[in-house]
């Protein structure tokens, strides 16, 4: 029997979240350092993944399958495909870095309600959510990856309500309620979601008589499991319903400005450029490969939705105050790009939203970490009480400065690439739509620039004036995010290859072919 390599993956961080939290309470040190270990050893994992995976051979590979609840037709099933590698190699990267950055985060601060922050479980939570997400990447069997697709509410709601960032130390009880609200907002509109999917679920096992992925999906290329026209656009519905919640997709993306403000900076970028992934994973995975006509069925309305995503999130970001707030409505525009190039039905346009879920998670993370470092030298998230940092702390806006170009999707910079396959994919297909969603890049250059105008540039206000620049733990983490930026800006066929035959997969299973150019090459 070979390693079950994709199993090791996803069991060794749940492995550290237990050992994390067993540490005791007063080696706080040594339950940060178990934590990084067990990251970096699950990063080594997931290389290993990456290294075996071949581009060229089978559609899942590395699977595995064994008995569950036998009586259910449930099982335990795992394989990968380029697109899930990807974003498990994204996911393992990421993780580091967020521990890292968040080293102090947890420390123990006796507020006015007395109330000490259990460091071991802020770092246990966070492996607990990344072993959650790996084995939903890897899931085969629907009934499995729905399990861990809310789970990983739980660890998550705890995150953010339980841990604050240090600008809210002044106003502990109105702070307390905002995080609590925040948590509370997020968990109830995932739940519902993922009630709704669960309704979808048992509806596609009574009409396949099972939960295998492989088979289902199968089954409904060669014609021996035939959906009634309603019954497949139902359960369409209830799986993309909950997709669009995680993603999130406008209208039901109200929840993230608020959990992403309340949150610490590291938990910020877990949420947007690690968990919220999975709901767009799950649209390529599961929405197109089980209901292929529901798909082209609803794709009208989907990029109506994300259009709006596009422009509404890039103009409410235009409008913030806090800084984390904008990087949060930022997100939900670059949402709209990435389910945009998904539903344009193009192999450009859904390799550019496989890629776009990649560079956007690195984007994001350098943005909103090296933002996190600058709020908690200053103590506050609003981008009035800035002016003239990078005077005080040159590198530090710097390093703000090239996150805030990629996030703006500058030439050079890894998101460039994956947002101009996308409008190509677009246009292509949707010239109309693929013309509107530019203008997202015009909002984006706008807020982009104008906030660091408003933090960086002009006179050096007096609470900055000393203000320090970034230290060597902090460098550790932007540095490498930023470098991968630039490579894969510069570079990016390493990920293209690995996830181009995916794309030719799902464009298969929707029976989609690229349009042809209405002027041809000349030989």
């Amino acid at each position: 029997m070979s390693f079950p390599l994709l199993t090791a993956t996803a069991a060794l961080p749940a492995v550290g979240a237990i050992a994390t939290a067993a540490v005791p309470a007063a080696r706080r040190t040594a339950a940060k350092w178990l934590a990084l270990f067990f990251s970096l050893a699950t990063l080594v994992l997931a290389v290993v993944v990456a290294v075996r995976f071949d581009p060229d051979g089978d559609r899942y590979q590395l699977t595995e399958s064994r008995a569950w609840i036998s009586d259910f037709g449930v099982r335990y099933e795992l394989g990968v495909d380029g697109i899930g590698v990807a974003l498990i190699a994204l996911t393992a990267l990421l993780i580091p870095f967020i521990i890292l950055a968040g080293w102090h985060d947890a420390d123990p601060l006796e507020t006015k309600s007395s109330r000490w922050r259990p460091t071991q479980g802020f770092f246990a939570l966070i492996l607990a959510v990344e072993a959650m997400v790996i084995i939903s990447f890897e899931a085969t069997d629907i009934f499995l990856f729905y399990i861990f697709f809310e789970a990983m509410l739980i660890p998550m709601y705890f995150l953010i309500g339980g841990f604050g960032d240090r600008a809210h130390a002044g106003s502990d009880e109105k702070a307390s309620a905002q995080r609590s609200y925040a948590a509370v907002k997020f968990l109830l509109y995932n739940l519902v979601g993922g009630l709704i999917m669960l309704a979808a679920v048992i509806g596609l096992y009574v009409v396949a008589g099972n939960f295998s992925l492989q088979e289902i999906a199968e089954a409904r290329a060669n014609g021996s499991l035939d959906m009634a026209t309603n019954t497949e656009r139902l359960l369409f519905l209830g799986f993309f319903f909950a997709f669009a919640v995680k993603a999130p997709l406008w209208p039901l993306h109200t929840w993230l400005p608020n959990a992403m403000g309340e949150a610490t900076a590291p938990v910020a970028v877990l949420i947007t450029a690690v968990v919220d992934k999975v709901g767009t994973f799950a649209m390529l995975r599961f929405c197109l490969q089980l209901f292929p006509e529901a798909s082209k069925w609803a794709t009208p309305a989907i990029l109506v939705l994300a259009l709006i995503s596009i422009i509404y999130g890039a103009l409410l970001a235009v409008g913030q105050r806090d800084i984390k707030r904008l990087v949060a409505y930022a997100s939900i525009s670059h949402f709209g790009f990435i389910i945009l190039g998904i539903f344009a039905m193009t192999s450009q346009g859904q390799s550019g939203a496989t890629l776009y879920m990649v560079n956007h998670g690195l984007s994001t993370a350098a943005l909103m970490l090296v933002a996190g470092f600058l709020i908690s030298r200053r103590g506050s998230r609003l981008i009035a009480d800035y002016g003239g940092v990078q005077k005080a702390a040159p590198v530090l806006a710097g390093t703000f400065l090239i996150g805030g170009l990629a996030t703006l999707s500058l030439p050079g910079l890894a998101p460039f690439v994956s947002e101009f396959l996308v409008l190509v994919g677009t246009f292509a297909r949707y010239p109309a739509v693929g013309i509107i969603a530019t203008f997202g890049i015009v909002l984006a250059a706008l807020y982009t620039l104008v906030l660091y105008q408003r933090t960086m540039t002009g006179p050096v206000k007096p609470e900055v004036a000393s203000m320090p620049d970034l230290k060597v733990r902090e460098l550790a983490v932007v540095a490498p995010l930023i470098a991968l930026l630039i490579v894969l800006g510069v570079y990016p066929k390493p990920v293209t290859e690995l996830v181009n035959p995916a794309v030719k997969h799902t464009m298969s299973d929707v029976q989609k072919k690229d349009p042809k150019p209405e002027v041809e090459a000349a030989k």
